[in-house]
């Protein structure tokens, strides 16, 4: 099954109502499937064959969800990258993937084009020179494809070194989408759903239930995140759902004023990294419970567990800081480092298994062999299940702190100072210690200039085990993060470390 099958239905019911909108420009679903269907015989007309990647580094915009939905249409894999890398590292991953064409902005094109590695047949297209080929009246059907031929490459944030390209295949897509309609958010062909995520990430991969059901999607493509502008965009277009935000942004949403005329919205969809229970508290006080927690990765796009909005309000401590229940046609365990399964109640490393899971790592037999090993996706995530069977994320695997031979979760001590008046962002991390092996370090931005070092630390005695406590405070004026907003913890362990 193309993955693009998913909107048969609603372009047969939703023909002549919006799918697309965009900066006041509209497609409707049927002019949607025509535009994807035109851009696919553009592709096919300069060679490109089922299998083929195309490479998207752009911003969101009007021609995202055709480029994207087009390219899988075709049969051809889409290759979606962050907007805010920088060329060299988006050259690194075409060269990785083997495109034959990148679509990029004009700014771009020639800094890309001197980066490509030498002798490469890859084509680079300024988006702002590119017009959308004439719809077909009666578009081609999709291409036959088998359900494990890949259709998304999605590259990791490369945390711990160069990017790996986890291959989605159709039947991953499709299952995902599936997945989130019958857990995470119950989209209506009557909601309309505003992406303000990149369209390269989370808010793509939520795009494909939106269009499933029929929904009005709208675009949004600010720079950066402005809480006013998406009030703005709320109010004026009454919008009901946001596909996809991340914990950053809602902490952005509650530090804006507070307003009476957004009613509309009836669910925000967020993860892509922890949230403290600080945060998550004060924002359904605010907002209602409309929030719908994911947790999964890019090698099991957005799918492992969940956390319903019902589920947010009134909730004890235990249920808020939980990833929630298993979703449906997944299943999780917990292993130790031996990769057997542990009793219930014990910490390991999750492990994910479902037609969720990627293929493997585009090109990279070995990092698939470690990653899927037994058949499991080993997600290099700590975790546990919570008395009541919802499953609790500790860490990553390699950012566990041990000192004295004790487990320390850097969450624990984040979650602790994150409630503080005068923080707004947290990270720990462990350092070298002679004595100890490793001892805790924190580095927090603060919005109180007279907050100091003291102050933290005594702040974490009332709050915090003795052997928890930091032992060193870094105050920075920001947190070192790549493209996708993810705190670079071992950039801090490698400057505080020595």
């Amino acid at each position: 099954m193309n993955v693009h099958a998913l909107i048969a239905d609603a372009v047969r019911r939703r023909a002549d109502e919006p799918a697309i909108e965009h900066a006041g420009r509209r497609l409707t679903y049927r002019a949607f499937d025509a535009a994807c269907a035109a851009f696919g015989e553009w592709l096919e007309a300069r060679g490109c064959r089922p299998g083929d990647r195309v490479l998207l580094f752009l911003r969101n915009g009007f021609d995202y969800p055709v480029l994207l939905m087009g390219t899988m249409r075709a049969g051809m894999v889409a290759v979606p990258v962050n907007a805010k890398l920088h060329p060299r590292e988006v050259a690194w991953i075409a060269g990785d993937a083997g495109p034959r064409f990148v679509f990029t902005h004009a700014e771009h094109v020639d800094a890309l084009a001197a980066a490509l590695p030498p002798g490469n047949a890859i084509e680079v297209i300024a988006i702002e020179n590119f017009d959308l080929p004439a719809s077909a009246t009666a578009p081609a059907a999709p291409a036959t494809v088998a359900p494990d031929d890949p259709a998304w490459i999605f590259y990791t944030s490369g945390t711990t070194g160069k990017p790996k390209g986890a291959t989605l295949t159709h039947r991953n897509l499709v299952a995902a989408s599936v997945n989130c309609l019958a857990d995470v958010f119950d989209f209506r062909q009557t909601d309309r759903v505003l992406h303000v995520a990149p369209l390269s990430h989370g808010s793509g991969l939520y795009l494909l239930p939106a269009l499933a059901r029929g929904a009005h999607n709208i675009v949004h493509d600010r720079a950066g995140f402005r809480p006013d502008e998406v009030f703005d965009t709320i109010a004026a277009l009454g919008v009901t759902a946001i596909a996809f935000v991340a914990p950053t942004m809602i902490v952005r949403l509650l530090e804006a004023a507070p307003r009476d005329d957004i009613g509309s919205l009836r669910g925000v969809i967020y993860g892509g990294a922890a949230i403290h229970l600080e945060h998550v508290r004060a924002a359904v006080a605010r907002f209602g419970p409309i929030f719908h927690q994911l947790y999964g990765q890019g090698e099991a796009p957005m799918t492992i567990s969940y956390l319903p909005g019902r589920d947010h309000q009134g909730a004890d401590d235990e249920t808020l800081v939980s990833a929630g229940y298993v979703r449906s046609g997944v299943e999780v365990r917990i292993r130790d480092e031996d990769d057997r399964d542990v009793p219930d109640g014990a910490e390991g490393e999750i492990c994910v298994r479902g037609d969720v899971v990627m293929a493997g790592y585009w090109r990279n037999p070995e990092a698939t062999a470690r990653a899927l090993a037994g058949g499991w996706l080993h997600t290099g995530d700590l975790g546990r299940f919570d008395s009541g069977g919802r499953l609790r994320v500790l860490d990553r695997r390699h950012d566990t702190i041990i000192s004295g031979g004790t487990n320390i979760y850097p969450k624990e001590i984040e979650d602790v100072l994150a409630a503080h008046p005068a923080v707004r962002e947290v990270v720990a991390f462990g350092v070298p210690d002679a004595e100890w092996g490793e001892s805790v370090a924190v580095a927090v931005v603060a919005d109180d200039p007279a907050l100091d070092e003291q102050a933290l630390l005594a702040f974490c005695k009332d709050h915090l085990a003795s052997f928890k406590k930091p032992k060193h405070v870094h105050i920075l004026p920001d947190l070192p993060k790549n493209a996708y907003g993810k705190v670079l913890r071992r950039d801090l362990r490698e400057r505080y470390g020595r």
